[in-house]
């Protein structure tokens, strides 16, 4: 599951080192929740929130429904 996860965020890692940042996976726990560290110019950013939620947390549920949530740690 961990390497399925790091897969889908190679795809929108792009995206996000644009804008000077990116994205760290930090763990994905059994229940299907995904931590993930945003850095960078992502991690003092005032729309990393919807980032994570609207784009990363989205992507993901779609590619992979096993995923539940993520989160930033």
């Amino acid at each position: 599951m961990k390497e399925k996860v790091e897969s889908v965020l190679n795809e929108v890692r792009p995206a996000l080192q644009a804008d000077g940042g990116d994205v760290e996976l930090v763990d994905v726990s059994e229940d299907g929740i995904v931590s993930v560290r945003l850095v960078g110019a992502c991690a003092g950013c005032p729309m990393a929130t919807m980032t994570l939620k609207n784009g990363i947390e989205k992507i993901l549920k779609d590619k992979l429904p096993e995923v539940k949530e993520v989160v930033s740690v």
